[in-house]
């Protein structure tokens, strides 16, 4: 394993692989991943990509709906730039070899809730994030420059003099620790879904990427917006498996046990109101029925479409018994999406030189209070190559020492403790979950501080100290926006709230009003 690259990016998803090659350019780069190099949230994205591409499109319509979706919070700076340079990236992507699904030779679109025209792109129908992974996989792999390294985890942030100069990682040939030093640091590890109870995201979205910057210095934003997907799989021998936004775009209802269409009762727009509106929705409902899911309903669509359209949901669906074109789906809200992370401006640098992320683990202020469904793939692709190109443009020197230290090393004390993960994840599922209250985020507080001072290895301190850290923020904002929902103060307040939640180790939680100005 080369010991000094110029270039370190932390993650193997869109994001990580796309800074990559961007850095490439520059010189050699090691990417690092702790699990495989195709195991990260962007394989698992069935919906699509969003863009600008198709005829009866256009830019300042895809800003308006991210706006609209973001409810007041969203940075229109860090949203131009996303929506004007995706067109872009996606050809590139094409370029590269991606293959999105075509209708008579030309790119096929369909449309998902909050989107006012059909401009999500898609591949093999619901795979869309795995076809980009591979993409992006295969470019890196031909390019001299980049090393990819699996199954080597970060444990830790490199800082000296004020700077962000390597990382601590676990050699995955050896099992010893070692030290890798470079000019840069790209973060790109995803979000942070299993820090609750019930998520779509896979096991390693854990936040280690997250917790790490905040432990060495850096500024984290809005990590009280937290988004439900409405509609993930409710069985009690299944996973929490994420039933596509775009099922709901191509028609899909949603029933109570009486077989009522009930989503219009509480937004005009139905099944295609933002997220956070029909993942409130469907909990109202369930509360009101006293039930414990609600239904999706496609029994009314071609079901050759469905096969087509949607082949690996139709297959997952049918190994529990399940038929997309006969059956009502059973479905209830999970934890999919972090709007928050790691603060930068819209080139992917964060508050300490060195360190520069892009993805789920930054926060640009793109999504504001609410992602904009299948905005995330395109942020991966965008800010990626815009993290890479600023690193490059900053020129950071080399730092003084590079060589690679290791030493000996006991798995027990990266691996997280199961006690702990569990306690954490009902706390937060339960205290600081899709409906919030003061009294239940102050328990949260308490505990998720305790569990932090427990005799526990430094990654199950992390994970707990992310878990408060989001569990303070939602306590410390008192309204209702996006995917905050607050119980005891359920109006959306402009006047007061229409700033970025702020936090950074060792001084108290603030309000900011631009992300992008660092």
């Amino acid at each position: 394993m080369q010991s000094s690259p110029e270039f370190i990016v932390i993650g193997s998803g869109v994001a990580g692989l796309r800074a990559a090659l961007e850095l490439a350019r520059e010189g050699r780069v090691a990417v690092l991943t702790k699990d495989r190099l195709d195991e990260s949230n962007t394989e698992y994205a069935q919906g699509g990509v969003a863009v600008a591409l198709s005829d009866d499109d256009e830019i300042e319509l895809h800003v308006e709906d991210t706006l609209i979706a973001g409810a007041g919070l969203c940075d229109e700076k860090a949203v131009r730039v996303l929506v004007e340079e995706g067109p872009r990236y996606i050809t590139e992507l094409i370029e590269w070899g991606a293959q999105f699904d075509r209708e008579g030779g030309e790119l096929a679109f369909t449309q998902e809730a909050a989107h006012s025209r059909r401009r999500i792109l898609h591949a093999h129908g619901d795979s869309t994030g795995r076809e980009i992974v591979r993409a992006l996989i295969a470019a890196a792999r031909k390019h001299p420059n980049i090393q990819l390294v699996a199954h080597a985890a970060t444990i830790g942030l490199t800082v000296e003099d004020g700077r962000c100069c390597g990382v601590q990682f676990i050699d995955p040939d050896e099992s010893l620790r070692r030290e890798m030093f470079a000019r840069a640091v790209v973060l790109a590890t995803g979000g942070a879904g299993q820090l609750f109870a019930q998520t779509t995201n896979p096991s390693v979205a854990t936040g280690d990427g997250m917790a790490m910057a905040y432990a060495a210095g850096a500024m984290m934003c809005d990590l009280e917006f937290v988004q439900f997907h409405p509609t993930a799989l409710a069985l009690a021998d299944a996973p929490r498996f994420l039933l596509s936004e775009a099922l709901r775009g191509e028609g899909a209802i949603l029933r109570n046990h009486d077989g009522d269409a009930f989503a219009k009762s509480y937004d005009e727009r139905g099944e295609l109101a933002p997220r956070d509106i029909v993942a409130r929705a469907i909990v109202a409902e369930m509360k009101r029925t006293s039930t414990r899911w609600m239904f999706l309903d496609l029994t009314h669509l071609s079901a050759s479409f469905l096969r087509e359209r949607f082949p690996n949901i139709f297959e997952t669906c049918l190994r529990y018994g399940l038929d997309l074109t006969k059956d009502l789906m059973p479905v209830s809200p999970a934890v999919h999406y972090v709007m928050g992370g790691v603060r930068t401006d819209t080139h992917g640098r964060t508050s300490l030189p060195g360190l520069y992320a892009a993805g789920e683990v930054a926060c640009t202020g793109v999504h504001g209070a609410n992602r904009l469904a299948s905005n995330s793939l395109l942020e991966g692709l965008v800010f990626g190559a815009r993290a890479g190109a600023a690193v490059r443009e900053d020129s950071l020197p080399l730092p003084g020492n590079t060589e690679a230290e290791a030493a000996e090393f006991d798995l027990s004390q990266w691996r997280l403790d199961q006690r702990t993960k569990s306690r954490v994840q009902e706390l937060m599922w339960w205290k600081v979950g899709l409906i919030r209250r003061a009294e239940d985020l102050k328990v949260a507080v308490e505990e998720l501080t305790r569990m932090c001072e427990e005799n526990v290895n430094e990654r199950t301190r992390n994970f707990a100290t992310l878990a408060r850290l989001m569990a303070e923020a939602a306590l410390w904002r008192e309204e209702s926006r996006g995917g905050h929902y607050r119980e005891d103060f359920p109006n959306r307040d402009d006047g007061q709230w229409r700033v970025h939640s702020a936090q950074q180790a060792g001084q108290p939680i603030t309000g900011i009003e631009h992300i992008s100005k660092l």
